[in-house]
């Protein structure tokens, strides 16, 4: 049985302390060290530092689409992260490249990995494609993500997987639920080829044990800039933070 510490969140006048979660028993790999050598590289001055590429992959959601068809890039979670670290690191040199396009789903997102994702050279790949990937369906959406990983561990990337963040048309405490079914798959994945996971469908769950979902929203299924904000700040905390 897998057994997983979960995230804490402390609600307090609109302050919320998020503490990370790493599963203790399986293979997922170890967020405090992780990514140790890439660390290790973003705390190195001029003239001894290095570009460092953070690619994140995916649907609408890393792309930065709020509603309406209104794009706010900056205030989107791989921007937002890019902050985080520029403002611990502030000697690192960082890109963030989104090679996500809006409306993809992970088998689409695949067929073009070689070509568009690759070319860029990540350091550490995201990959976040799970709320489309509803449409493809499980096995299929399984197979994608599969594909890409195995890419990406033969060029020696780091890769960390993402859970879908949350559609207010689904129950989210329900583990039935289609978008809890493949939260699932990409942690059994992560398991499975021992990369990074970054687990935004519990810490949303957990959220909405404490607060409405939707103020975190920017429509159904579009997290608005205090939920990019949430999940930058986990991505950083579980990955780069030392």
């Amino acid at each position: 049985m897998k057994i997983y510490k979960v995230h804490i969140i402390i609600i307090f006048f609109g302050l919320f302390q998020i503490v990370g979660m790493q599963d203790c028993n399986s293979q997922v790999a170890n967020g405090e060290t992780y990514l140790d050598s890439l660390k290790m590289d973003l705390e190195k001055k001029w003239p001894n530092n290095k570009t460092i590429n953070l690619v994140f992959h995916g649907h609408s959601v890393p792309t930065g689409y709020t509603t309406g068809g209104v794009v706010d890039r900056i205030n989107s979670y791989p921007f937002r992260t890019l902050k985080n670290i520029n403002d611990y690191y502030p000697y690192s040199v960082v890109n963030v490249i989104t090679t996500s396009i809006g409306g993809e789903q992970a088998e689409q997102g695949a067929r073009r990995f070689k070509d568009e994702v690759l070319r860029y050279k990540p350091d550490v790949l995201f990959i976040d494609y799970a709320l489309n990937d509803r449409g493809i369906g499980l096995e299929t959406a399984k197979a994608a993500w599969k594909k890409m990983i195995e890419i990406a561990l033969s060029k020696k990337l780091k890769v960390i997987l993402l859970t879908p963040t949350p559609d207010l048309r689904e129950d989210i405490a329900n583990p039935d639920s289609n978008l809890a079914k493949h939260a699932e798959q990409i942690r059994d994945l992560a398991e499975q080829y021992e990369v990074g996971l970054i687990d935004s469908y519990q810490m949303f769950k957990e959220l909405s044990t404490v607060k409405q979902l939707k103020a975190f929203m920017a429509q159904n299924n579009h997290i608005n800039q205090k939920g990019h904000q949430l999940l930058a700040d986990l991505i950083f905390s579980e990955y780069f933070k030392e």
